[in-house]
């Protein structure tokens, strides 16, 4: 073989691997739990539903999870198990499937806080899962319908000091780039309540990144929103 030859097969070699790493980075099989983490962020990181989750992975209502546990992000195996047969009497039958939940109406949202959407719902900068709101600098930001903080703090990229707030068992809705957290988890707040106040969001002006999440997926929080 030429040392041509031998190059270009290396090349070949080189990108076929790369190009399967890629797919495996892309979409994750498993999740180990880091300190500071709750199923709420892990679910809000990878775009599923927390819910979702805990069925996969036996957890009840997930709450109890800890630093170094490993969470699936895949439907259980099962499906591919033999069927026991009489020619395979040893095989196992397949388990039965995880029951769907039943989707629930959606809150009656408020704005949660004064200012224009600056940038839209899927655009950038941001993480283009939810819109950014202008505003100033302190201004107040209040929880768009009631609900029970599930998460509150800075562990994931992308969306600074973070709230995500859980509604009912469909709909979360959560708010990003805030300066002071004024909410613990597990609390109960009312629609309306003042959660946090605005700080720096992309290209360090004052904004607030407000997103809604429907089944653990981003929906653009405009239809939901009221006219004003």
């Amino acid at each position: 073989m030429t040392s041509r030859a031998l190059i270009i097969l290396l090349f070949s070699l080189s990108l076929t691997a790369c190009g399967g790493r890629s797919t495996w980075q892309d979409e994750p099989q498993t999740h180990i739990v880091r300190r500071g983490e709750t199923l709420f962020s892990i679910a809000w990181r990878y775009g599923k539903d927390a819910q979702t989750l805990a069925r996969w992975n036996r957890l009840g209502d997930g709450s109890l999870i800890h630093p170094g546990q490993v969470i699936r992000l895949t439907p259980p195996a099962g499906s591919s198990r033999p069927a026991q047969t009489a020619s395979n009497p040893n095989a196992r039958p397949p388990p039965k499937p995880l029951p769907q939940l039943p989707a629930q109406p959606s809150p009656k949202w408020a704005w949660p806080t004064s200012g224009r959407i600056n940038v839209e719902f899927g655009a950038k900068p941001g993480p283009g899962t939810g819109v950014l709101i202008n505003g100033r600098t302190g201004q107040p930001i209040v929880a768009a319908a009631s609900g029970r903080v599930v998460y509150a703090g800075g562990g994931l990229i992308g969306y600074g000091q973070l709230i995500i707030l859980k509604h009912n068992d469909t709909y979360l809705s959560a708010y990003g780039y805030t300066a002071s957290l004024l909410v613990k988890e597990g609390q109960e707040v009312k629609k309306g309540q003042r959660i946090a106040t605005m700080g720096e969001g992309p290209e360090r002006k004052p904004r607030l990144h407000f997103e809604i999440r429907r089944n653990g997926k981003p929906v653009n929080p405009r239809q939901f929103l009221p006219a004003r």
